[in-house]
């Protein structure tokens, strides 16, 4: 075959598959535009906001309902203001009453003489009442305020409920039409809920448990979490040192944002700023945007981890989580770490324990949440805003070892956020000395000192 003709059969070839690689990489550009909103959780694969719809009797234009939100979710929980459920209407329905929520507009109702429903828009949005709501305008699981806790850590408070009354609607399992387009604020955005599905009814048993009756009709929509859809950038991050190196490797710069006053006044304020209290109580106060203090990471929290102690048949750490957020206290808090020793953990101070098994038998990943009371509340930044505790785990030895940074964390979440790692190459590394045991003297020396210039960050 001369050159010419090869010129012409790779030409001709090469021209027909010009139209089809141009469109692949069109696809591809195209994909990696689209911000992704996967709600896949690898720790809590499970988790997930299960919203019930029980239809418990019917009346003379619709039915009576009890609606209620399981929180099915491990360590993720809905924190003050809590939750906003919002649906569309399938017909023309409205609200006539409800008990333990409130829609937030009634609508336009001018259609009715007479008595005047609770709510007439076509896509309502209900909110739970507040602690301290009358008796005869609750009912079981309602006003908290829209704080549901998570599973793991208060599963008797993980549910919220409100009864709705019902109008203009089907009376039958015929001719009722389930509602659409299922929203779930809590408080901002980061759930998506699908569609509502028509399950078998629910039933329920006496407290004697001699009986069981059940629900005339029920469906179920699912709501699950993206932290990419909650907020656009991180909200806490992880520094770390150790007592064989007096390295304190900070957060990555500018992990949560960067100090912009010059440009923006009012992006962060510096702790010790004679307009602190003017800034915390000014415009924004109740809005849902942090007012960080100004730190190089800019992160509303920060995890600290601190390899503490080594002994012969232990090694101890200590956390540490800093509140940097003048307009946020975290109510029941909690972290949920990932490390190979933790299947040897032997003792843990002033925190609860509970283990997670997200891939069955592997038994890396903890959860710790504070204990009621003591610690359950991280107070807003400032001199009480941190909690700390100590691990102690058992050595194994076939696994342990102080090299390559395997007494670090793999990830750690802050009430089921994950928060950002330091790079591994910026690890603490272990000196060439150090595989002889430091003097008890020297390693209280280099942890005292770690801490000393952590508090002056």
């Amino acid at each position: 075959m001369d050159l010419s003709s090869s010129r012409s059969i790779f030409g001709g070839s090469v021209g027909k598959l010009a139209p089809l690689a141009i469109s692949l990489l069109f696809f591809l550009v195209l994909a990696a535009l689209i911000p992704s909103t996967e709600a896949y959780d690898s720790l809590d694969p499970n988790g997930n906001i299960t919203i019930k719809w029980d239809i418990m009797q019917w009346t003379p234009d619709g039915y009576v309902a009890v609606v209620t939100m399981f929180n099915f979710q491990q360590y993720r929980h809905i924190q003050a203001p809590g939750w906003t459920l919002g649906w569309t209407w399938a017909k023309k329905e409205v609200i006539w009453s409800m008990v333990g929520a409130q829609t937030t507009e009634q609508g336009d109702c001018s259609r009715f003489k007479g008595n005047t429903p609770h709510c007439c828009k076509k896509d309502p949005t209900v909110v739970d009442l507040l602690p301290g709501t009358p008796y005869n305008q609750q009912i079981a699981n309602c006003c908290k305020g829209g704080v549901i806790n998570s599973w793991v850590q208060d599963p008797a408070n993980a549910a919220s409920s409100f009864q709705v009354s019902v109008g203009a609607a089907g009376t039958t399992n015929k001719t009722v039409r389930v509602p659409k387009n299922f929203t779930l604020r809590a408080p901002g955005p980061g759930y998506t809920c699908g569609i509502a599905k028509i399950v078998k009814p629910t039933k329920f048993v006496t407290q004697d448990g001699r009986r069981t009756t059940q629900a005339l009709m029920t469906w179920n929509v699912t709501c699950t979490y993206s932290q990419f859809l909650a907020q656009k950038t991180p909200t806490c991050c992880v520094s770390l040192s150790s007592f064989y190196n007096d390295t304190i490797v900070n957060c990555p710069t500018c992990t949560c944002g960067c100090q912009n006053n010059a440009t923006q006044p009012g992006s962060c304020v510096e702790g010790d700023s004679p307009y602190l209290a003017s800034a915390v109580n000014g415009p924004g106060k109740n809005s849902f945007t942090p007012l960080v203090q100004c730190t190089s990471h800019m992160c509303p929290v920060r995890v600290h981890w601190h390899v503490k102690l080594n002994y012969k048949e232990y090694w101890r750490v200590k956390i540490a989580i800093t509140n940097f957020n003048y307009r946020m206290n975290y109510t029941q808090w909690n972290l949920v770490i990932q490390h190979p020793n933790l299947d040897n953990l032997t003792q843990l101070f002033s925190f609860n324990y509970k283990s997670l098994t997200p891939y069955g038998g592997i038994n890396d990943t903890a959860m710790l949440w504070g204990v009621k009371y003591y610690n359950d509340l991280l107070m807003e930044a400032g001199p009480y805003g941190n909690v700390q505790s100590e691990l102690l785990f058992k050595k194994d030895p076939s696994t342990f070892t102080f090299e390559k940074g395997w007494a670090f964390p793999r990830r750690i979440y802050f009430n089921g956020d994950n928060c950002v790692m330091p790079p591994p190459d910026s690890y603490p590394w272990l000196p060439n000395a150090a595989s002889q045991l430091m003097s008890t003297s020297t390693m209280t020396l280099l942890t005292a000192l770690s801490w000393l210039l952590i508090y002056c960050v």
